[in-house]
């Protein structure tokens, strides 16, 4: 008798990241880290307008998520039945953010962005949570230098889902508790980034929380901290809330629903041609 634990759903597994996979994404992360976080090291003298930079942006970050795709295709041999549930998971999560939004951070697609990153993986997760974002902003009409940013943030956030540990073996209640504490983590974690994408060019706070340009990075990052306990605590508190409660209560259908979906498309199944038989 073997002393592994055979695995519960051997033919749902995540979508595998190869080596094209890591290296697209390794890229577009790069670029988002520059993209936020330039301004930190610019002097007094230096324009912080993220409405200059976010069309450049904007237009850089289309095809990288194209790259990514692709490069997760190639990688896992993935189909269109592949695609086909991404952009329906993409037009499920857009639908959902308007339910909650505006309302103390109440926003049910974080949720269904944990789940579908769990089963979809970091590849596909990534692009999900950035298509997803960019969908909703058409439909809430919230277009504005803020969005590439927000497709940044939230491609990471469900990327961070599909790197979590345990996705082929993990099961029941133990994963349910990991995705809501992942969820309720990087909920905050959404928020910080996205703070940091409007606080160096807002001007008129308190000299306690407000940036200055020029100063050393750690002095402006005390400050930073500062403004996101005074304007976006709560906020993203509410948001993480939900997101735990969501996990916990129907987290483990939606689950068994992505994953029987992803057996059903037979994602990791290789294709076949058989050779047509002679005729009698």
């Amino acid at each position: 008798m073997s002393g592994t634990t055979p695995d519960p759903d051997p033919r749902a597994r995540a979508v595998r990241l190869g080596p094209r996979s890591v290296a697209a994404l390794a890229l577009v992360s790069a670029i988002g880290v520059i993209a936020f976080g330039w301004p930190l090291l610019a002097d007094s003298a230096s324009g912080l307008a993220h409405s200059q930079d976010a069309p450049w942006l904007f237009a850089l970050l289309l095809p990288l998520l194209v790259a990514v795709v692709v490069a997760t295709i190639a990688d896992s041999g993935l189909d269109a039945k592949a695609v086909a549930m991404l952009g329906v998971l993409a037009a499920v999560g857009a639908a959902l953010r308007p339910l909650g939004a505006g309302t103390a951070g109440l926003e049910p697609m974080f949720f269904l962005m944990v789940l579908s990153g769990r089963v979809l993986g970091p590849g596909f997760g990534f692009v999900l949570g950035s298509v997803t974002m960019f969908a909703s902003a058409l439909l809430t009409g919230g277009v504005g230098p803020w969005m590439p940013f927000q497709m940044l943030s939230m491609g990471w956030f469900t990327m961070g889902a599909g790197l979590l540990p345990g996705a082929d073996r993990l099961r029941g209640r133990a994963e349910s508790l990991m995705l809501a504490g992942y969820g309720a983590l990087a909920a905050f974690a959404y928020g910080t980034i996205m703070n940091l994408q409007g606080w160096t060019y807002l001007g008129g706070l308190s000299s306690g929380i407000s940036f200055r340009p020029g100063d050393a990075v750690h002095e402006n990052l005390v400050r930073f901290l500062a403004y996101c306990a005074a304007t976006s605590f709560g906020w993203d508190l509410g948001r993480a809330v939900l997101t735990v409660v969501l996990t916990l209560t129907i987290g483990g259908t939606i689950l068994k629903a992505l994953r029987r979906a992803t057996r059903r498309a037979a994602f990791d199944a290789p294709v076949t041609f058989d050779a047509p038989r002679p005729a009698p």
